[in-house]
């Protein structure tokens, strides 16, 4: 088969030339994809410093308060509500737990999950 230079060139071209524009098109969409990215990890991270700041701070308050134990409680917080888990010796320590969190959380709501576990030690 006996093809001129001229004629394999135009060939090439016309199966290369779509080939390249196409993943150049892909990486210009590529590119502005990620381009969005950036702000909303920001966001998100920003969240998180903030839950993770929250969840401390309900977490020392309730540590540093020396009528409480707090060995059995877990706090987390998810969406910006502080959530209590675990169990607690009696209705005061219950009642305690929650008050301690609410100070600490301030503006933020506070879900109680807590059982209470009659006759328990500390």
């Amino acid at each position: 088969m006996n093809i001129s230079r001229k004629s394999r060139n135009l060939i090439m071209a016309a199966y290369l030339g779509p080939l390249a524009l196409g993943l150049g098109a892909i990486a210009t969409r590529v590119d502005a994809q990620n381009a969005a990215a950036p702000p909303q990890a920001a966001t998100a991270q920003a969240a998180d410093s903030k839950n993770d700041e929250l969840r401390n701070r309900v977490t020392a308050a309730l540590h540093t308060d020396p009528y409480f134990y707090d060995g059995h409680v877990t706090v987390s917080v998810e969406n910006g509500v502080v959530v209590l888990r675990g169990f607690v010796f009696s209705d005061w320590d219950l009642r305690d737990a929650l008050r301690l969190a609410k100070q600490a959380a301030g503006d933020s709501q506070v879900v109680d999950n807590l059982s209470i576990k009659e006759g328990g030690r500390r």
